[in-house]
């Protein structure tokens, strides 16, 4: 393998062609034993991010929150919860992570807080009309005493939107609306006193050196004034409705004034300081966000949802380079998050898709996890090869399948009980990371700990451990690809160019020394014979490459470096 040199420019802002990797917090590591990932853990794990090669970890919410929804209803933005460590070891933890080359990124929570937020406290004493209310969505109800919700917009989680409220004489009150759980009421965007306190909050936080923020639900804060009802069939998620022409809560127009006053904040700091977004919008209308005075990137959904298919793996990347390339924005591929079913898992089905919801598709049978480590080796050759930024979410490097077999007693998404049993949610991707040894709790806490998730047994192979230093390993794949992905110059530019190639076949080319080729068919492809392999998903004999194969290519005339 040649030498790998860096080839980046200091006119190249760091996070065009970043890798940065996502931290469940709650499921990374345990540092004092309670079973619950925190601060400390994490801390003692960033040589660990270093060794991999990544760019920067974003951390999901570790503000003071009762924990309904796995951290995202926060009762205080400027806290830590106690859960997870302190205010001063999160500076602490920053300020390591600065020094090991690693930037942060925090969650940011915009459109919906607590129920125990101070703020919806003092609403629920304070009378209809009041400023208190104005904060969040209070409405009558409809009917003759006020007992229907006030409009038909659904849960995210299930079940309606609106939950009615209680006067202190204790007779029916007010409605508030929640898009997700009845326990994260909706802020009002239109309210000049919730866009004063975001804005502050952002200062908190890029005052203590975090580098950008990952935008929750970046495309429902604001809403149509007129709350118009939506017309959705009852029992059916309103996210499948997010796509429709003019909708009153998604994709609303308003939030490009917001993100533009964010984005002035953040270039107010040195250090090129970064928004992602998390928008489920109509992929034409996805580069509206990526305007130059707005947010700097966005998750890139269509490519996640994906079947392993090649026809519309190429179309999804051609139309994410050409809309990102329109507005001057790098596109963002990621593979996996919190709130999917891991890739391993299906990418080991016949049916390779995700829903709308990452997890809702049906299960037809076990999934095989050979094949699915297989492609997923390949899929994540694919997607770093790829121009513009990624993003890794923990234990992908290590290839852990998700754990379909959890007790319903330990469930804890929102989704399970909001459905009535019959979604089982996210709980299976945010099982506790496996570091070590031969026995839960696998190095994620102290010997005799109990996570609070169960890990597999069969999760031994998997450990961290067990895979580092050992060649062929899926740790060592990650490892060699960020190495030389950060190395070689092809990595450098900004498009691609396709290459004639069967149709169960994609094959691409950067900067005319870098070839990426996939092979999606179910015999073994010849490759070029004047180009030599940087690095393959595969064992490749005979200059073939195996079916579910990736292998980063380089030559083609040119000195590699």
């Amino acid at each position: 393998m040649p030498r790998t040199r860096i080839h980046r420019t200091p006119a190249t802002p760091w996070w065009r062609t970043a890798v940065s990797y996502q931290v469940y917090i709650r499921s990374f590591a345990d540092g004092n034993g309670d079973g619950i990932g925190d601060i400390a853990g994490l801390r003692a794990r960033l040589p660990y991010l270093k060794e991999l090669g990544v760019d920067a970890v974003w951390v999901t919410p570790w503000y003071p929150s009762p924990m309904k929804d796995g951290g995202y209803d926060v009762a205080d933005y400027r806290g830590i919860d106690p859960s997870f460590g302190t205010l001063a070891e999160a500076e602490e933890m920053i300020a390591e992570a600065h020094a090991h080359g690693i930037r942060v990124l925090l969650d940011i929570v915009p459109n919906h807080t607590s129920d125990q937020h101070a703020w919806f406290t003092e609403a629920l004493a304070a009378p209809p009309g009041s400023p208190e209310r104005d904060r969040y969505h209070f409405r009558d109800g409809r009917g003759p005493d006020g007992s229907l919700p006030p409009n038909d917009w659904r849960s995210r989680f299930g079940g309606s939107a609106w939950t009615r409220t209680t006067d202190p004489d204790g007779t029916p009150g007010q409605w508030y609306l929640h898009l997700f759980a009845p326990e994260q009421p909706d802020l009002n965007w239109a309210s000049r006193e919730v866009r004063a306190e975001f804005e502050s909050i952002l200062r908190f936080w890029f005052d203590r050196g975090v580098d950008g923020f990952r935008i929750d639900v970046a495309h429902g804060l604001a809403k149509d004034p007129a709350l118009p009802d939506l017309g959705v069939p009852e029992g059916m998620l309103f996210e499948h409705e997010r796509h429709r022409e003019g909708h009153p809560h998604w994709d609303h127009d308003g939030v490009h004034e917001i993100y533009q006053t964010w984005r002035k904040i953040a270039d107010s700091y040195a250090g090129d300081r970064v928004f992602v977004a998390e928008a489920h919008v109509r992929e034409e209308r996805l580069a509206n966000y990526l305007r130059a005075d707005e947010l700097h990137t966005a998750f890139n959904f269509p490519f996640l949802t994906a079947p392993w298919e090649p026809e519309t793996l190429r179309r999804v990347i051609d139309r994410n380079l050409s809309s990102h390339a329109a507005v001057g924005a790098p596109a963002t591929w990621v593979l996996a998050n919190h709130d999917v079913t891991r890739q391993v898992t299906r990418y080991g089905r016949s049916a390779t898709m995700l829903g709308e919801h990452g997890y809702d598709v049906p299960v037809s049978g076990p999934a095989d996890h050979d094949l699915g480590t297989r492609r997923a080796r390949a899929a994540a050759l694919l997607m770093l090869a790829l121009p513009g930024n990624a993003y890794l979410y923990q234990g992908e490097e290590l290839g852990l399948w998700e754990v379909e077999d959890l007790p319903e007693d330990l469930l804890r998404d929102p989704t399970w009980k909001r459905t009535g049993g019959t979604v089982r949610g996210r709980d299976g991707c945010r099982v506790p990371m496996p570091w070590s040894g031969t026995e839960a709790p696998f190095g994620f806490g102290p010997r005799g700990s109990k996570p609070w998730l169960p890990q597999p047994r069969e999760w031994h192979g998997r450990t961290a451990q067990r895979q580092s230093g050992t060649p062929g390993s899926m740790l060592e794949l990650y490892r060699s690809a960020l190495r030389l992905r950060r190395g070689q110059r092809g990595f450098a530019a900004e498009s691609l160019r396709w290459l004639e190639t069967p149709p169960d076949i994609l094959a691409f080319e950067r900067a005319a020394v870098l070839r990426c080729v996939v092979n999606l068919s179910a015999e073994p492809y010849p490759l070029p014979k004047n180009w030599g392999v940087l690095l393959s998903s595969d064992r490749i004999e005979s200059g073939k490459l195996p079916p579910d194969t990736t292998a980063w290519l380089w030559g083609g005339g040119a000195r590699a470096v």
